[in-house]
């Protein structure tokens, strides 16, 4: 069982980049798949989530308008759009998935089962 995330890498402010999250020895079907990530002293902080289904998402408010989380369960991949990229963006950025995740605990790490390795994101001119 396992995820992981690539995609990352360089841009300038303003630019785009797009995350994947493949998952490796389980259907991702069942899964809640969200993104968290961490920059240097800071803690790991929720990102975007995507239910099951692919029907419902969840952004924090720095990110709305701006990033947008997307699944293919056929393809066991989810992703990361993020277009109009600021420097405090810069992050290590993970994937998780979460069998049990609900609503309400949707932005909590300790909520999902399996993360992926981490993918560095540096906005910088």
């Amino acid at each position: 069982v396992q995820l992981q995330a690539y995609g990352g890498g360089l841009v300038q402010p303003g630019g785009s980049l797009r995350l994947s999250c493949a998952a490796s020895g389980f259907a991702l079907d069942y899964y809640a798949i969200a993104w968290f990530r961490q920059s240097a002293g800071k803690e790991r902080e929720f990102v975007a989530a995507i239910a099951r289904s692919g029907g419902a998402t969840y952004y924090t408010d720095s990110v709305k308008g701006r990033f947008t989380i997307s699944r293919d369960n056929a393809k066991r991949t989810a992703y990361l759009q993020m277009n109009r990229l600021q420097p405090e963006d810069t992050a290590v950025y993970y994937c998780a998935a979460g069998a049990r995740v609900i609503t309400s605990s949707l932005r909590v790490p300790t909520a999902y089962d399996y993360w992926g390795q981490g993918t560095q994101v540096t906005v910088s001119s």
